[in-house]
């Protein structure tokens, strides 16, 4: 089998665990004992009033219950500033890492931790007069480049692999050698919108060979879909941290498998000195009341994070199924949404989606011809699979 063949169609071989758990999951889910609540598994019925949103990645089961709770009960102190139920979630994302608090840089969602490390490093390195370009595979999460152009930096863009759409480790490490400065690397693993990772192999030895040669070039490491992750070739770059490496920081987010999007947390893990340099640039009291205590409960809570992984491979199950059924080529996903091919012309496919009531993932350059679809609940997507079906008999799918 060509190795297109391998990543565009089947999870046979590069997910068989992940598809397994989630055959698993259905079965105990049609044998009623699943504990996702019937509201999750209960088929979406799409309107222009409530309209199935599968386009930001959003976690469709909801917070926690613990989280709600917690929420509820900190609204009796919340006219005060938040200096102890941050320094509370501070402790607890350190002791989830097996790292101390001085490694840990809170954001108002995981862009202000990208934002602040790329200003710090842009300050550090034209502090001593070198000249600073951001790397990125493309397309990618865009809020780095976005930050980057704003100070004035340039934004070398390096596309994925054609026949794989996975990163191009190599091209990124030519341009950052053929530049007479310093090169921030964005790498978002697993990347978005694919949803592929990039093995340990790749990624992780380069950084510990730049640290280790004292090479120019410092890796701004996006984890936000990590948790998702069961491709045992993903190695988080966190033990890198653990390490004491300087050359890096990892941002991560509640907004994903912890289903706290609209409270806007996030934070980066990083040497403490290179964290200390990110809380630098980063606004006083940028973490509000409820985002840190629902942070607190759901981090603890792991009866929920279980379900909502649960819900996702159930979700990613319905899904596959139908690509294959359907004959959609579509890319072996490690995250909460999927990329996979469509047809018609650029964007086509998504106003026929939205026309239906269903709005999935915008275009990404020059990749145009696929679309990312987020994995809602198991309900939602038996709703997208009816749309796709009815979109694939009229040639669009």
């Amino acid at each position: 089998m060509q190795r297109r063949s391998l990543f565009l169609r089947t999870f046979a071989g590069a997910i068989a665990g992940s598809l397994a758990s989630a055959a698993t999951v259905a079965a105990a889910a049609e044998a009623g004992q699943s504990a996702l609540p019937a509201s999750a598994l209960k088929e979406f019925v799409p309107s222009a009033e409530k309209p199935l949103l599968l386009n930001f990645n959003e976690n469709s089961l909801g917070m926690a219950a613990s989280a709600k709770e917690a929420v509820a009960k900190s609204m009796g102190e919340a006219f005060r500033y938040p200096d102890a139920v941050r320094s509370g979630v501070i402790a607890d994302i350190a002791k989830h890492f097996g790292l101390a608090s001085e490694n840990v840089s809170l954001g108002n969602g995981s862009s202000e931790v990208i934002q602040a490390v790329i200003e710090a490093q842009v300050h550090k390195a034209q502090k001593v007069g070198k000249k600073v370009q951001l790397l990125e595979p493309v397309p990618t999460f865009g809020v780095a480049a976005a930050y980057a152009e704003a100070l004035g930096i340039p934004v070398k863009d390096v596309v994925l692999k054609k026949d794989t759409l996975s990163i191009d480790v190599a091209a990124l490490k030519a341009a950052a050698a053929a530049f007479d400065g310093v090169s921030i690397v964005y790498f978002c693993n697993p990347n978005n919108p694919t949803g592929i990772i990039t093995p340990a192999t790749e990624i992780n030895a380069w950084i510990e060979e730049a640290a280790r040669t004292n090479a120019p070039v410092f890796f701004l490491m996006d984890e936000a879909y990590a948790e998702f992750v069961s491709d045992p070739a993903f190695v988080s770059a966190v033990e890198l941290v653990k390490k004491g490496l300087k050359n890096l920081v990892v941002s991560r987010t509640f907004s994903k498998l912890y289903a706290l999007a609209g409270l806007r947390l996030g934070y980066g893990l990083a040497e403490k000195s290179v964290a200390a340099d990110v809380n630098n640039f980063e606004s006083i009291d940028n973490t509000n009341v409820a985002a840190a205590v629902a942070a607190s409960a759901t981090l603890r809570d792991e009866n929920y994070l279980k379900l909502s992984l649960e819900a996702v491979n159930l979700s990613r199950k319905i899904v596959v199924e139908a690509f294959e059924e359907l004959g959609i080529a579509y890319l072996p996903s490690q995250a909460n949404f999927i990329f996979h091919k469509v047809k018609g012309a650029e964007g086509e496919y998504t106003k026929a989606m939205a026309a239906e009531h269903v709005m999935v993932g915008r275009p990404f350059p020059p990749f145009v011809e696929w679309n990312r679809l987020t994995l809602g609940t198991p309900g939602e997507m038996k709703a997208f699979v009816k749309v796709l079906k009815k979109l694939h008999k009229q040639g669009l799918a």
